[in-house]
């Protein structure tokens, strides 16, 4: 199952290809999944939290910490080679048996019947894929549909609201050292190229750069997101349903956290914004 239109087709296409480099945006990848594991049980904490759907579970950062701490996980994502990754490091990990893997976009998932989770949460750059909003709307109220009363939806995702003055189109990355890398120095960094919309939008271009002798090879990898900012993604979750919207920020991350009421209406009817 996966979402059939043209973006998504275009990020199904993108994660396939940086599916086995993923890594190398990382500084060291056991260390995060231990700093992501004990975050979300943080977050997780009184809420009476046993299952979770990681909606765009990626090489299981979050799905495989959160199944080496005791919890069961429904990890999606509609990149093939994303979860095949993802299934190595949970067979690597020993929690093969916690965590049940589905290929699945977030629009699939919102369209999906059964649920009663306790928790669906998304990390990382996938939820400013979602570009329209028509999308936005659908995924959350898919989201909370699927969520049983009392669960919560957790969205992390860059936070777009610094960079929105000066629009900037470059990010420094991080450079692997040789002997980390199997001698080869390996260096990534962003290039950004904003468009007005609107919505605005902004494409975020991935560079790897790899040493092969006295040069390096050089390959990008291209994405489309929207420059969401909090504002906006609260004003959609209120719509939906959600209540006690909670907004932090963890390291660079914009961390959104709201909860399904537990005597909850199951039929929202959206406001469309201006």
């Amino acid at each position: 199952m996966s979402d059939t239109s043209a973006q998504g087709n275009a990020n199904q296409a993108y994660y396939d290809l940086l599916a086995e480099k993923y890594h190398l945006f990382y500084r060291d990848w056991e260390a995060q999944l231990a700093r992501e594991g004990m975050r979300l049980k943080r977050w997780f904490r009184d809420r009476e939290v046993k299952t979770v759907l990681d909606a765009s579970c990626g090489p299981g950062t979050q799905a495989v910490a959160l199944a080496q701490i005791g919890y069961w996980v429904l990890a999606s994502d509609p990149s093939p080679k994303m979860i095949e990754r993802a299934r190595k490091h949970a067979e690597e990990s020993g929690v093969s048996d916690r965590i049940t893997f589905l290929q699945a976009g977030f629009l699939d998932i919102a369209r999906m019947t059964n649920g009663n989770l306790d928790v669906i949460l998304t990390k990382g750059d996938a939820f400013p894929h979602l570009i329209t909003d028509t999308e936005i709307e659908e995924t959350l109220a898919g989201f909370y549909r699927l969520l049983r009363p009392g669960g919560i939806v957790l969205i992390g995702m860059r936070d777009f609201e610094p960079y929105l003055q000066d629009r900037p189109r470059f990010l420094p990355g991080r450079v692997h050292d040789p002997e980390d890398h199997g001698g080869q120095q390996t260096i990534v960094f962003e290039t950004w190229d904003w468009h007005e919309g609107p919505p605005l939008t902004v494409t975020l271009n991935k560079f790897i750069l790899t040493q092969e002798g006295e040069r390096y090879n050089v390959q990008v990898f291209p994405i489309q997101n929207r420059a969401l900012t909090a504002a906006e993604v609260q004003v959609v979750m209120l719509e939906a349903g959600f209540e006690d919207i909670e907004i932090s920020h963890d390291r660079a991350e914009l961390v959104m956290i709201g909860t399904k009421p537990m005597a909850a209406p199951e039929i929202r009817t959206f406001v469309r914004r201006g």
